[in-house]
């Protein structure tokens, strides 16, 4: 029953039609992704889903991981997969040629990698860790060290980690304690203990590159005294060649409500003597280039919420199909999938996971225009989107996707709660997503902090200016006029919200910080809507030209027309709720006990 098939047509209609790969592949340096090899691409990445990581995802959430004395032990089927995944070149598809990889398009890469997060999300985390950690060594490591480490964690013969958190810092890395000393000879000697590190240790490589913040005894309090270290589970010989183990051990496993088959580790580092490390860039400057990595992982992670959201509704909608159970307005033996309740929520489930995909996939577009435009201006402005909606994407993707997850145990009903049927799986893998990469609160907290209150909010009125504009090109066509005239209302309340803000500014930080949540569900409402009605111009348009899949575009109106009867209307009750923030802040403590 829970069988995975990736959806191509969406997939290659969002490409097609909102991010416009064709433009992409116009950009200097992006040759490759040309339309039809991309489609060949996405074609291939089904098949090695389906038929290598999926029937697998089961078998990870049964067997789990488990220390053997020093030793973790992933589930069986991982060895292989690792190897085959390794060997198909699917690791290196948008990691730099210059070390072994393919050196593809952000845009290409998104669709791909929902494919694996769908398929299998907890063997998946592990090549996922090498696309942040390569772009980290790539920004700040020395020659040397990106010479000796990045073609073997390319290749796929060494695996990655990042070893940021620890017990007593949680979220807070200006906690950090793990402590660094210089060795004397261009070297440091790491000791301390990070948690929750997900492939913190394992035999499916040759070797673990940890990348590890520390502190010199000597350095600044808070954030601005945290460097970043590469310790090696195997030290390295000037050759390449693997040397003794570093003093670097997994001593724990959590036990965790899902992705069982990711070893989450507790690290301890330095027991004997001090692990063997190597300062990445400059002392002290350890948080700056840890967001390079936080970025990449925050973006991986709202893919992750379209990707299980996707797997369980493709579980919903089959088992709705298939289930027989009382009648359908008088008539016996149908599917419950004909009744209305569930017609409903499967469709809710749809319209939002397509909401989401076309929001994190213009995304990946945006990379690629800020990399590889050579329009200045255009390359800047996607830089901006980026960085003003990355939170965004982060949390408004995860939470949406999870809940996507609990409608499809409701579609199951009672066999839903029963872990037989294999929904629980999804929900359960899912709930982690929002928490992974800082939780939706710290999420809000930045976008409306380090985002919005920073520049006065000019980067996200330069947004709703680009919104508005698409309201204008949708209120031409009359048959989407109505959904012109919501988006219009949903960018007023987002405004409207945006400017009570900026009116709080640095007097209220309190209030602010109350709001922040949802504001970035407003937000996300609201560019996601900007989404669904630019496919549903694409897809009128389509019709009018006698597009040969007709049945599949007026599908995309069909979602278009409930996503602005349904999910624009919750934007006004979220600009309210941030607007009465303020009885977050009036509340006594008393009110938080019986």
């Amino acid at each position: 029953m829970d069988s995975y098939a990736a959806p191509l047509r969406d997939m290659r209609f969002i490409l097609d039609h909102l991010v416009g790969i064709d433009r992409i592949a116009a950009l200097p340096g992006c040759a490759d992704a040309e339309p039809d090899l991309v489609h060949s691409i996405l074609e291939e990445a089904d098949k090695f889903a389906a038929g290598v990581l999926a029937p697998l995802n089961k078998v990870g959430d049964r067997e789990g991981c488990h220390l053997d004395g020093e030793r973790v032990v992933v589930p069986n089927g991982w060895q292989e997969a690792w190897d085959q995944f390794v060997a198909s070149g699917w690791l290196g598809l948008s990691l730099p040629a210059e070390y072994g990889g393919q050196g593809l398009t952000k845009s290409l890469w998104a669709p791909v990698w929902e494919m694996w997060f769908s398929s299998n999300l907890a063997f998946t985390m592990l090549p996922q860790l090498t696309l942040g950690q390569t772009e980290a060594l790539e920004v700040a490591a020395d020659e040397t060290l990106k010479a000796l480490y990045l073609p073997k964690i390319v290749s796929g013969e060494w695996a990655c980690n990042m070893s940021l958190t620890e017990p007593q810092a949680g979220s807070d890395l200006a906690a950090v304690r793990m402590r660094a000393e210089p060795a004397g000879d261009g070297s440091y000697r790491l000791a301390g203990q990070k948690i929750f590190i997900s492939y913190g240790d394992h035999e499916l490589a040759a070797n673990i590159v940890h990348l590890v913040l520390a502190r010199l005894p000597d350095a600044p309090p808070g954030i601005k005294g945290i460097s970043l270290f590469l310790v090696p589970k195997f030290l390295v010989n000037a050759d390449g060649s693997l040397g003794e183990k570093n003093d670097v051990r997994a001593v724990a496993l959590e036990h965790k409500l899902g992705i069982h088959g990711s070893p989450t580790c507790t690290l301890a580092y330095g027991d004997h003597g001090g692990a063997v490390g190597y300062l990445v860039g400059e002392l002290n400057r350890g948080i700056e280039y840890m967001f390079v990595m936080m970025n990449d992982a925050r973006f991986g992670v709202s893919v992750h919420g379209v990707a299980l959201a996707e797997r369980a509704y493709q579980m919903a909608l089959r088992y709705a199909g298939e289930r027989v159970q009382g009648k359908v307005l008088g008539s016996a033996g149908l599917p419950i999938a004909a009744h209305p309740d569930v017609k409903r929520q499967l469709l809710a489930m749809r319209t939002r996971i397509f909401a989401m995909r076309a929001l994190v996939y213009t995304a990946a577009g945006w990379f690629d225009h800020a990399r590889h435009n050579p329009d200045q201006e255009a390359a800047a402005r996607s830089r901006r989107y980026i960085d003003l909606l990355m939170p965004v994407l982060k949390a408004w993707n995860t939470e949406t996707g999870n809940l996507v997850c609990d409608d499809a145990i409701q579609v199951f009903g009672g066999m839903g709660f029963v872990e037989e049927t294999g929904i629980t799986q999804h929900y359960r893998d899912s709930r982690v997503t929002r928490i992974y990469e800082g939780t939706t609160g710290i999420q809000a907290n930045d976008l409306v902090g380090r985002k919005i209150l920073r520049e006065n909010g000019a980067t996200l009125r330069e947004l709703l200016a680009d919104i508005r504009a698409e309201t204008t090109a949708l209120a031409l066509v009359n048959d989407l006029a109505g959904h012109a005239h919501a988006l219009s209302v949903n960018l007023a309340d987002l405004e409207r919200s945006l400017d009570f803000l900026l009116a709080q500014g640095q007097g209220a930080p309190a209030l602010v910080q109350a709001a922040a949540v949802p504001f970035l569900h407003l937000s996300g409402l609201v560019c996601a809507g900007w989404q669904v009605a630019r496919a549903a111009r694409a897809a009128h348009a389509g019709l009018a030209t006698g597009a040969d899949n007709a049945d599949y575009l007026r599908g995309v109106l069909a979602i278009a027309d409930f996503w602005f009867a349904t999910y624009a209307p919750q934007v006004r009750a979220w600009s309210e709720t941030v607007q009465a923030a303020a009885c977050v802040v009036a509340a006594p403590d008393a009110a938080l006990y019986g």
